[in-house]
């Protein structure tokens, strides 16, 4: 298989996962169990599959937080609810969240059938647990039985597959979380500042990213990538493209054109309904 094959069919049903960050209806599921405001409930409900695992956990697997918004968050989360009731907090929430956003669609027969596949593709990818250990523990977590939910739960497989191989790439290429971000900025796709306010970085500290980079060939003066800087970004994400493969190949070319079919529109409902931040501006390939 192409592994272009795998980053389109991940980008193309990234949005019905990526929905829980972002709609109010998870925060509130959170806050009903205590969690409160801010991003407590972010750290824990996306924590709480590998149980009540310190800080030091969550800042390594996460990866480009600023370690201080980790620590604000955890293990103060798992003295006010417990890692179980986290985890079927944020499933009522991604529930509730794709149900206000998509409606009737929501049980369309095409939904059951997008989830069969995608299940399929986690499944394959359950088979690979080494080295990934903030998938395993989602993996670990049993199925829903809703087909939205089974949708829903099975991107949120494979993007903790494919993104716990992106960190060990990086890892690998000596680069940190916060030089991450400041190529990612670099590239246009997201607004630095952005980036910057989400994971809690300092001015300071984005700054000395950004000399450090530069340094290293790799940002020009005027903030863009140089050569080498694109020749790196690329190589990650070709080399991340391609350790996402196995969950893909098995279900096969057709399955995943199929899967990117039944699922488009449904992403593109929610991206063109400013649930994810920026409207209709980036559409699901």
């Amino acid at each position: 298989m192409d592994p272009v094959t795998a980053r389109k069919t991940w980008r193309t049903v990234e949005p019905v996962h990526g929905l829980v960050y972002f709609a109010p209806e998870p925060a509130e599921e959170y806050a009903a169990i205590g969690l409160g405001p801010g991003q407590r409930g972010y750290f824990a409900s996306r924590a709480a599959p590998m149980g009540a695992v310190p800080a030091e956990v969550v800042i390594a697997t996460f990866y480009n937080f600023r370690p201080q918004l980790v620590t604000d968050a955890i293990p103060a989360a798992w003295t006010v609810a417990t890692p179980d009731a986290i985890v079927a907090a944020r499933l009522r929430g991604a529930g509730r969240a794709l149900r206000g956003v998509l409606g009737d669609d929501a049980d369309a027969p095409d939904v059951a059938a997008a989830a069969a596949i995608a299940r399929e593709a986690a499944l394959r990818a359950t088979d690979h647990p080494e080295g990934r250990p903030l998938f395993a523990a989602h993996a670990s977590l049993d199925w829903p039985e809703d087909p939205l939910l089974v949708l829903w739960h099975a991107q949120t497989l494979l993007r903790e597959f494919r993104g716990d191989a992106h960190v060990a790439l990086l890892a690998t290429a000596e680069v940190s979380g916060l030089e991450a971000l400041v190529v990612h900025g670099a590239t246009g796709e997201v607004p630095p500042a952005a980036l910057q306010a989400t994971r809690g970085w300092t001015d300071a500290e984005w700054a000395g990213a950004v000399e450090d980079l530069r340094t290293r060939g790799w940002l020009a003066a005027d903030g863009s990538l140089t050569d080498a800087g694109r020749a790196h970004r690329q190589q990650v994400e070709d080399r991340t493209d391609e350790l996402a493969v196995v969950a893909y190949e098995e279900i096969g070319d057709d399955e995943c054109a199929r899967l990117r079919e039944l699922v488009r529109p449904l992403s593109r409902t929610i991206v063109e309904s400013g649930a994810l931040g920026f409207g209709g501006r980036a559409r699901p390939r």
